[in-house]
């Protein structure tokens, strides 16, 4: 397969914008990624935004952030609207991405995929694509019981050390979902073992994304 390298802005900086409905969505969709990103681009930055934090999910999502990103965080916005109703808001969700694209112009965005089944998280993928029109932009998925999963077209191959420091943070952050039946460390594993078959990872495991439009 062919591998791509991501050109930093003319500052040097990899500017990366993490976008995600809900507050484990970043880190379940792409959080190996942004461990790897990190690794690769040590000056990178990140701009992280959760549009439903509310409560104990707010304290949860703020870990998350701070697990995987750390002290590379630019910006962080943790929104409060209203969990499996964002359609429903969805002019406040809009002038929230206004306000994105005044801010910040990045080098790389990942979303959610526009396929997804929830319908928060296509609205989200529906309005980056309609604010970031002139970037690159991945589309993470979200394992599920609607059983939504595709076929991805860009692979992360994930070295052993990155995917299982997923696994680990992810369980630390988000205790406030350890009772639902689908949140295990072996459904995380599970979806990454299979992309990472795809992919020939070295290590077996790697992320998926769905891409519509790249320029090369």
């Amino acid at each position: 397969m062919m591998k791509l390298n991501l050109s930093p802005s003319s500052d040097g900086r990899l500017k990366i914008l993490c976008l995600g409905a809900h507050s484990d969505d970043i880190e379940i969709g792409c959080g190996g990624t942004i461990l790897s990103l990190a690794e690769q681009y040590p000056a990178c930055t990140f701009h992280w935004v959760v549009f439903s934090a509310i409560e104990i999910r707010k304290a949860e999502a703020c870990r998350g952030a701070e697990l995987f990103a750390s002290k590379r965080i630019e910006q962080s916005l943790f929104k409060e609207f209203p969990d499996t109703r964002m359609p429903f808001v969805g002019s406040e969700v809009k002038d929230v991405f206004e306000e994105l694209k005044a801010a910040v112009s990045p080098d790389l965005i990942f979303t959610h995929n526009r396929d997804d089944a929830h319908q928060d998280h296509r609205l989200i993928s529906e309005l980056t694509r309609n604010a970031f029109r002139d970037h690159v932009i991945l589309e993470y998925e979200i394992p599920k019981y609607d059983g939504d999963l595709g076929r991805p077209s860009i692979y992360v191959p994930l070295a052993r050390e990155l995917y299982q420091t997923k696994i680990r943070h992810i369980m630390d952050a988000f205790q406030s979902q350890t009772s639902k039946r689908w949140f295990e460390e072996s459904t995380f594993l599970s979806l990454m073992r299979l992309r990472g078959m795809e992919c020939n990872s070295p290590s077996g495991y790697a992320e998926a994304f769905y891409c519509h439009k790249l320029v090369l």
